[in-house]
């Protein structure tokens, strides 16, 4: 079903970068902004703000690169456990690589990497070689002595001083990170000390996506931010200095209000003045809210996005990567919204599919799995496992027949292309199983499609099946789950394996 445009881009990119330039002034021109949030291919804010471009931010930076200098933070604990980024299924410091490619390919560039809370470990060590190595400045900073009771010690030369200067040369400073916890706030007030010891008269600001302090506390797309990171713990709520000081509501979240009397202090400290600050909600240049222009768009669309949320949550439990109350936390938002499973349309017709051909084949062993998609027009198409593919394979290959008006009796694979694959697996690879992943199933369909033009007419639909929602009834296997992510859909399944095997490939 086409989704309707709840935010508009250009009255955001105004909005926002006109606040950004202000605030840059309040402070004789020179401002450190902590940029939270995916700067690049922000999927979570296009699925909950439908009409958002995931690379809006990209956009801003542009508009404002004549001013400004980028440096990259990245958690050296981060590197050293491996630590994913769900949306691309690939490492932090990989993560942080492809981020850096990325705002090249915007002809935007990075002044400087930070490797923070280093200490000599031994993944950060070879990353930071890495980095050396292909011209990249790269700076390392320790924990921070003292932090966060000993203001005195923090706000000295054995806390932020310790920390080596980061030279940059435009106004405006914009620190970011691969994700939460990269330690881009210490970076800044790092900075801000050094400089107020040279008398340069610097400010830190904050921006952030989400929540969006502006509308209500329950509303969905807020409650989806506490779904994103409910594995952090983190939780939204009225700004209680901001109230106090304003006698207004304004919407922040538990880690920025618990740290604010703190930071506080320590920006009083590195000043030696009374901060121009009064809530947390004050430091933010945020302006998300403005872009929103039909509430009801929004709201329909966080709703849908808890309901991923859950679905991921619920497989990486079952996976080992989070605990049991993380679920639970998602579960009890779905209640607070009055959100259930079955408003993801394309969960009941999955789990039929996977009940039809298991009861099809009666008798046998194996595992049935189920896919549905829902194609942009609202129509679902569905797909089963079989000897020759999985679930997510037949279910691809069935979308882009119905979206090329393609028969069902007409084959888009040729069967020597299916049968060669399948003795290359087994007879030469020792393969377990036969059967074509989704990737395979791609090379497969580009074969075909030199020799067949039906083949081609249908490979020429995938693009169309871009942000399409998709639910399988079983973890996907790890050629289907990347194939998926490639076409760009909007993936749940069932926290269900489809294979007794412990070890898949």
């Amino acid at each position: 079903m086409e989704q309707k445009i709840g935010f508009d881009n250009e009255r955001y990119l105004k909005e926002q970068s006109a606040a950004i330039l202000k605030r840059v002034k309040r402070f004789n021109n020179k401002l450190y902004l902590e940029f939270g949030g995916k700067i690049i291919f922000d999927y979570h804010a296009s699925r909950v703000l439908p009409g958002f471009d995931p690379n809006v931010k990209m956009r801003l930076l542009q508009k404002l690169k004549d001013k400004a200098d980028i440096v990259l933070c990245i958690y050296a604990g981060d590197i050293e456990r491996k630590k994913i980024r769900a949306d691309f299924g690939i490492t932090y410091d990989v993560d942080a690589l492809k981020l850096i490619d990325d705002l090249r390919s915007w002809d935007l560039d990075i002044a400087a990497v930070v490797i923070t809370r280093f200490h000599d470990q031994p993944a950060a060590n070879i990353f930071k070689n890495k980095l050396e190595r292909r011209g990249i400045k790269v700076y390392t900073h320790r924990f921070t002595k003292g932090y966060p009771t000993d203001i005195d010690v923090i706000v000295s030369d054995e806390g932020y001083g310790a920390n080596e200067y980061i030279e940059t040369k435009n106004p405006l400073v914009i620190v970011t990170g691969p994700g939460p916890g990269s330690g881009k706030l210490a970076t800044c007030l790092s900075q801000l000390y050094h400089d107020y010891r040279k008398g340069q008269k610097s400010g830190y600001a904050k921006f952030e996506t989400f929540p969006i302090w502006n509308i209500p506390l329950k509303h969905p797309a807020n409650v989806a931010y506490e779904a994103a990171t409910a594995d952090l713990r983190d939780f939204n709520l009225v700004d209680p200095f901001h109230l106090e000081t304003y006698k207004k509501e304004a919407i922040n979240y538990n880690r920025d209000v618990e740290i604010f009397p703190v930071l506080k202090r320590i920006l009083e400290k590195i000043t030696g003045a009374e901060s121009i600050y009064k809530s947390p909600t004050d430091m933010g240049v945020n302006k998300a809210g403005f872009g929103i222009v039909n509430d009801k768009a929004v709201r329909e669309a966080a709703k849908q996005e808890i309901i991923r949320r859950f679905f991921r949550y619920s497989c990486e439990y079952a996976m080992g990567f989070v605990d049991k109350e993380t679920v639970e936390r998602v579960e009890l938002l779905m209640e607070g919204l009055n959100v259930n499973q079955e408003q993801r349309r394309v969960i009941k017709p999955a789990r039929e599919t996977a009940e039809e051909a298991e009861a099809e084949e009666k008798g046998n062993e194996g595992i049935y799995c189920g896919a549905a998609i829902e194609l942009k027009d609202g129509s679902i198409v569905t797909g089963k496992n079989s000897p020759l593919m999985h679930a997510a394979s037949s279910l691809i290959l069935n979308a882009i027949k119905k979206l090329a008006e393609i028969p069902d009796r007409i084959h888009l694979l040729s069967p020597n292309i299916i049968e060669s694959i399948a003795n290359l697996k087994e007879d030469i690879l020792s393969g377990k199983t036969v059967s074509l992943d989704l990737e395979e199933t791609f090379i497969a369909l580009s074969i075909s499609a030199a020799t067949n033009p039906t083949a081609r007419l249908a490979m020429e639909k995938l693009k169309g099946l871009q942000s399409c929602e998709v639910h399988m009834t079983h973890i996907p296997a790890p050629g289907d789950e990347t194939g998926l992510r490639r076409l760009g859909v909007n993936l749940t399944s069932d926290p269900n394996f489809s294979s007794k095997n412990l070890f898949q490939i």
